[in-house]
C-alpha cells in the first residue's frame, strides 16, 4: 500500500472530490501544502469552494484529468471499477488509496484521534465532540461528515495532537481506521446491500472496537443488544453510557454514563441529570430536541471527561450546539407553516425524528419523504411504513437511487401501500 508522508506534501488526486467527506480531506491537504486536484460528476457549492481555495476541479471523471505528475490517486466506495478515470489511473500504474485507508494513515499523524461510529447519530455525536473541544481549547482537527457552522464548513485544521473524525462502516471503510478513542453508537440493520445481515453487520463493529491499541478507549452504547459480543475480548478500556430514567430508558441497567430525571421544555429541547461511575456530575440542558440527542451527548461528555475538559465548558459547548445542516434543521416559517429539514433515511432515524417533532409545537405533522437508495427500500418497507405512520400525512417522492441503479419493483408506491394497510390496520385495532 503507498504511504503518504505528510511531511514531504506530494500531488494528490480525488476522484469524487465533491463528496462531503472527500471534499474536506482534499481541502485539509491543501492547507498543509499538497497538490490537490479532483473530479466530480456534478457542480455544487462544495465544488465551487475548493476551486476558490485554488484546487483544481475537473467536472466529469474521463481519463485526460489523470496525469503522469500524479503522485497517489484517492477513490470512494461509490466509483466502479469501469470508471474511465479509475481505469486510467491503473493504465497509467500510479498508486491508488480509497478514503479510507488514506484516513486510516492520517490517524497516525495524531497521539489522540477519536472515530465516531454508529449506524445513527454519527454527524450529531461528531459535532457535539468537536464543540466541546473547541471550547476545552484542545484546538482539535475536525472532519464531520455534514455542515458545522461552527468551523464554517465540514473540515477544521487545528495545531494539536487531537483529531476527530465519523467512522463510517459501509463497505467495512472504519476497518482502516488507526483511532485512540472509538465510540459505537448503535448497531442496526443497514446497507444491506453490502453486509449480509444484522450478524455480519456486529460482527464488523467487533473488528473495529479490536483496532483500538492497549492503552486506548472505546465508548459503547449499553443498551445494544448483547453488546458484550463486541466487548469480551478488548484489551482496551470500555466505558458503557446509556439512559436509566425509567421513561426513557432501563431503570434497572448499570452504566459508566448515564443520563436520568429526563425533562423536556415547550420546544423539546432536553435536559437531564449526569451520572459518571456512579457519581452525580451536574444537570445538563440541551439546545436540540428529542430523547435521541440525549444519548448522543453521553459518549461525547464521556470522552470530553477523559481528555480533562472542565465539566463546565462541556456544559457551555453542548448548550450552544443546536445541530449540523439536515439534522432537524429549521429552515424557516411560511404561510403559518414551520419547515424542518432533516437527513433522516433509515426507520429508526426516521422514527426518532417524527418522534421529536410530535413533541415540537405544531398542529398537524406533514413528512415529505424521499426513501434512500432501493435495497435499504426493499429491506426495510414495513419498518418505513410503521415509521412515517407517526405523521398526521405525509408526501412521499420517488426513491433516490444513489450509488444504486433503478431495480423493477421498488417503488414509493410500494411504502404508500404498506403504509396504507399499517394505517387501516392500525384504526380497526384502537
Amino acid at each position: 500500500m503507498y504511504k503518504i508522508d505528510f511531511d514531504k506534501p506530494c500531488r494528490i488526486h480525488f476522484i469524487g472530490i465533491g463528496g462531503i467527506s472527500m471534499s474536506g480531506f482534499a481541502e485539509y491537504l491543501h492547507t498543509l501544502g499538497f497538490k490537490v486536484s479532483g473530479s466530480d460528476n456534478h457542480q455544487s457549492k462544495i465544488t465551487e469552494h475548493l476551486t476558490q481555495l485554488g484546487i483544481e476541479f475537473h467536472l466529469g471523471q474521463r481519463p485526460a484529468n489523470i496525469t503522469q505528475d500524479i503522485d497517489v490517486v484517492v477513490f470512494t466506495a461509490a466509483i466502479m471499477e469501469d470508471n474511465e478515470e479509475y481505469q486510467e489511473v491503473i493504465r497509467k500504474n500510479i498508486p491508488m488509496l480509497n478514503r479510507a485507508e488514506m484516513i486510516g494513515q492520517l490517524m497516525l499523524n495524531f497521539e489522540d484521534a477519536v472515530a465516531v461510529s454508529g449506524t445513527h447519530g454519527k454527524t450529531t455525536t461528531t459535532s457535539m465532540l468537536s464543540l466541546i473541544f473547541m471550547e476545552g481549547e484542545l484546538d482539535p482537527t475536525i472532519s464531520v461528515g455534514g455542515i458545522l457552522d461552527a468551523i464554517g464548513g465540514n473540515i477544521r485544521m487545528g495545531n494539536s495532537e487531537h483529531f476527530i473524525t465519523e467512522a463510517c462502516e459501509y463497505t467495512n471503510t472504519f476497518l482502516e481506521f488507526n483511532p485512540k478513542r472509538s465510540i459505537i453508537l448503535n448497531v442496526d440493520a443497514d446497507h444491506l446491500d453490502f453486509f449480509k445481515d444484522l450478524d455480519d453487520i456486529r460482527n464488523s463493529f467487533h473488528l473495529f472496537a479490536k483496532r483500538l491499541p492497549k492503552d486506548g478507549q472505546l465508548f459503547i452504547n449499553g443498551e445494544i443488544e448483547r453488546y458484550e459480543e463486541l466487548t469480551s475480548d478488548l484489551e482496551c478500556d470500555v466505558f458503557t453510557y446509556g439512559i436509566t430514567d425509567p421513561r426513557y430508558g432501563k431503570k434497572d441497567r448499570i452504566y459508566d454514563i448515564y443520563a436520568d430525571k429526563i425533562s423536556f421544555d415547550e420546544k423539546s429541547t432536553g435536559s437531564f441529570d449526569l451520572y459518571y461511575r456512579g457519581e452525580y456530575l451536574d444537570r445538563f440542558q440541551l439546545n436540540v430536541i428529542g430523547i435521541h440527542n440525549i444519548s448522543n451527548a453521553l459518549p461525547a461528555i464521556g470522552v470530553a471527561l477523559q481528555v480533562g475538559i472542565p465539566v463546565d465548558k462541556i456544559k457551555k459547548a453542548l448548550f450552544s450546539f443546536t445541530n449540523s445542516k439536515r439534522r432537524f434543521e429549521l429552515k424557516g416559517e411560511i404561510g403559518g407553516v414551520t419547515i424542518i429539514d432533516d437527513y433522516a433515511h433509515h426507520p429508526t432515524e426516521v422514527t426518532a425524528t417524527l418522534t421529536a417533532a410530535q413533541n415540537y409545537p405544531h398542529k398537524d405533522l406533514w413528512c415529505v419523504f424521499q426513501p434512500h437508495t432501493y435495497s435499504r427500500t426493499k429491506q426495510h418497507l414495513t419498518e418505513f411504513a410503521d415509521a412515517l405512520s407517526l405523521a398526521d400525512h405525509i408526501v412521499l417522492s420517488d426513491i433516490y437511487a444513489s450509488r444504486e441503479n433503478s431495480i423493477r419493483g421498488r417503488k414509493s408506491s410500494r411504502l404508500v401501500v404498506i403504509h396504507i394497510i399499517h394505517s387501516i390496520i392500525n384504526n380497526f385495532v384502537d
